[in-house]
């Protein structure tokens, strides 16, 4: 049995979860403080959970080398990169997991310890004579936003971080979409299939939409609200707002689905619903969405994720000439790196596009004078 635990109770619609010592029974106070904070900052309950499990493997790992959370400031720099590097080994070996388990991906393991991060920042401003920790590094860097105002981030950076495999997800083909629609069994898989192709929207953001107040019939936009307290647990990520068009014919299709099931509908103001069981009516859960295209998967031999139409979504507008700043806007991205990361494009269409660029601009430097 582990020394430590993650719980969580229930306020009304609020999640609050807390690290429980399994030996005294008791809640570890600084970690469950920093976690409440992190609930009444409206962080979505997901994040807030991921949170408490990074510090609960944090709290096992110092366990085992009989140190306490404040005892790691009073380690030289050198001392604090080797804890840490050594924290990661432990993840990546998977000691904080029990029996059978997956072991973690290195991506896994460093947003474990960037969680881990985040929590002793909250330390220090809980307790002023912690100045930092040694192995953090100001990162600088200066970014432009949509209307070309310069601004300056200053971020903190540890620099012993496991390598990260890049992630190679393709966007879903149209083709592989038009399959997938006509092996679907009810029209409210097949209107969030389109919605997420048409939206580019995040699961959790289609999955929130209330389509009393999220939808403009009239201009035929859908629109991504946060919400703290949906009962399916969706939440638009960052807070944000932001809007889409979709075409007239998936604009129809909705109205379609809205009268298929307006029983179900009257009741609640979520878009998507459970169509059948026993709970039926209630908001459409994220596990409910994977397991249809688990499903579908099985029966089309075609494998389709929410993520693969957001890429999907991505690439169909540069393909049409968006600039990339609007499909930044589009997809919801606070970096633009993230939004490069999403677009699938390979080598040769890079070097096309060079050789486009010199044959229509041969001679910009005049070299033929110097010969």
């Amino acid at each position: 049995m582990k020394r430590y635990s993650v719980e969580m109770v229930r306020d009304a619609s609020t999640k609050y979860f807390y690290i429980r010592d399994n030996e005294t029974m008791g809640i570890v106070e600084l970690p469950t403080k920093y976690l409440t904070h992190k609930t009444k900052s409206r962080r979505s309950p997901n994040t807030v959970r991921r949170s408490a499990f990074s510090i609960m493997y944090y709290l096992e790992y110092l366990w085992e080398k009989e140190m306490k959370i404040e005892d790691v400031y009073q380690l030289s720099f050198s001392g604090q990169q080797e804890f840490f590097e050594n924290f990661l080994s432990w993840l990546k070996a998977g000691k904080h997991k029990i029996e059978n388990e997956k072991i973690p991906n290195n991506g896994t393991c460093n947003a474990y310890l960037k969680d881990v991060f985040r929590f002793y920042l909250f330390v220090e401003m809980e307790h002023e004579q912690f100045d930092g920790l040694k192995v953090l590094s100001y990162n600088q860097r200066m970014v432009v936003n949509a209307v070309g105002v310069r601004r300056t981030i200053r971020s903190k950076s540890f620099k012993g971080y496991l390598k990260e495999d890049d992630r190679n997800v393709r966007p879903a083909e149209q083709d592989e979409i038009v399959e997938i629609l006509h092996a679907c069994t009810n029209c409210r898989d097949q209107l969030l299939i389109l919605l997420l192709a048409e939206t580019g929207f995040r699961i959790g953001e289609i999955l929130g939409i209330n389509y009393v107040k999220d939808i403009d019939y009239g201009n035929h936009l859908v629109g991504v609200h946060f919400r703290p307290d949906n009962e399916n647990n969706a939440r638009a990520k960052n807070a944000e707002y932001r809007k889409a068009k979709i075409s007239m014919e998936t604009f129809d299709f909705l109205m379609y689905y809205i009268a298929e099931y307006r029983e179900l509908l009257q009741h609640q103001n979520y878009l998507f619903v459970n169509i059948m069981g026993t709970t039926i009516g209630k908001p459409l859960r994220v596990d409910s969405v994977y397991d249809m295209f688990a499903r579908m998967e099985d029966k089309t031999g075609i494998r389709i994720t929410p993520h693969m139409l957001r890429r999907y979504f991505g690439n169909q507008r540069r393909n049409a000439g968006w600039r990339l700043e609007m499909i930044q806007q589009a997809l919801g991205h606070k970096h633009m790196e993230t939004t490069l990361k999403y677009l699938n494009i390979v080598d040769d269409q890079l070097l096309e596009a060079s050789e486009d660029f010199y044959r229509n601009n041969s001679a910009i430097y005049g070299i033929e004078e110097l010969l």
